[in-house]
């Protein structure tokens, strides 16, 4: 009666929290998702979510079903994955570079799962805010690099990992925490604090200022994320960061934050792969890792369809 398919399905449903998009996760339609489910609430004699909820709401029926999901899904990858070490091998190398320069706090913890399942991959990291990555990847120097800044690169693939926000950190004092969100022509008066790299690889200036041809009063660069939400509680300045950088100093009361116009900022998180090493057992594994572990723990981030 049970089928793995339908297992999948109850899951991508709690995850995504609508029909809609599950239906997108699962590769469906959505007249085809929801025939899938009516089909099975019919075999087993009753409802397993409550309809028209948002997020969806599952029946204890329902929980229980994901409860097993949750047990058999993630039996299933661990055979998936020492099937592939039996054919393929289990030694390897991922040297990785990071241009995301707040992503240490979800890489790591990736990092430690990552090593139970691979002990032979030997793991380093590349990189500072001078070094080049991506023609270190081409050259075979890297395996992966961290990026959101993908350039059309022959021999390179780009994986999406996550969309997340740019909000602009605001000291809870500071004049423009009362506009409801912050237009490129508030900065010019501004003193705008960001990592000491190119503009060319941050948000702030290739999504939001350069487009509306304004530049800020003055930039001010810091190394240290931390640092630069101290100078932005101190009234030193604005910040552009990722939403779920800026959760944990919004939670401690530091700063305030606004969105990047009225829709927002959204870039997305790639884990640059050369094409060669894409389908790699241990290289698929560490990016459904990572992908799994920042859509879990990350607040405010969004699934990106590959």
């Amino acid at each position: 009666m049970l089928e793995i398919r339908h297992l999948k399905t109850l899951v991508a449903l709690r995850e995504t929290g609508s029909l809609v998009d599950a239906a997108e996760r699962v590769h469906l339609t959505q007249s085809a998702l929801s025939h899938q489910l009516k089909d099975l609430e019919r075999r087993l004699g009753g409802e397993l979510f409550v309809r028209k909820s948002r997020p969806v709401r599952f029946t204890p029926a329902g929980k229980r079903l994901l409860a097993l999901a949750d047990d058999v899904l993630g039996r299933l990858e661990d055979a998936e994955r020492e099937v592939h070490k039996l054919l393929h091998g289990e030694a390897g190398r991922l040297n990785m570079a990071i241009e995301c320069h707040s992503c240490f706090n979800w890489l790591m913890p990736t990092i430690e799962r990552y090593r139970n399942h691979w002990p032979a991959v030997e793991l380093d990291f590349s990189g500072g805010f001078t070094f080049e990555p991506l023609p270190a990847l081409v050259q075979g120097d890297i395996d992966l690099v961290v990026t959101a800044d993908p350039q059309l690169i022959r021999g390179v693939e780009y994986v999406p990992l996550f969309a997340y926000e740019m909000q602009f950190a605001l000291g809870r004092e500071h004049p423009l925490a009362e506009r409801p969100w912050i237009e490129p022509e508030d900065l010019l008066e501004q003193t705008l604090i960001t990592y000491p790299v190119e503009r060319s690889r941050l948000d702030v200036f290739k999504q939001f200022l350069e487009p509306a041809g304004v530049e800020p009063a003055s930039v001010r660069t810091a190394e240290l994320t931390l640092m630069m939400v101290q100078l932005v509680a101190s009234g030193r300045g604005v910040s552009a960061l990722p939403n779920w950088v800026l959760a944990e100093y919004v939670d401690q009361a530091l700063i305030t934050v606004r969105s990047a116009g009225p829709r927002g900022v959204w870039p997305i998180l790639y884990a640059a792969v050369r094409e060669a090493q894409l389908d790699a057992p241990f290289m698929q594994d560490f990016l459904r890792l990572a992908r799994e572990h920042c859509l879990k723990h990350l607040t405010g981030v969004r699934r990106v369809s590959s």
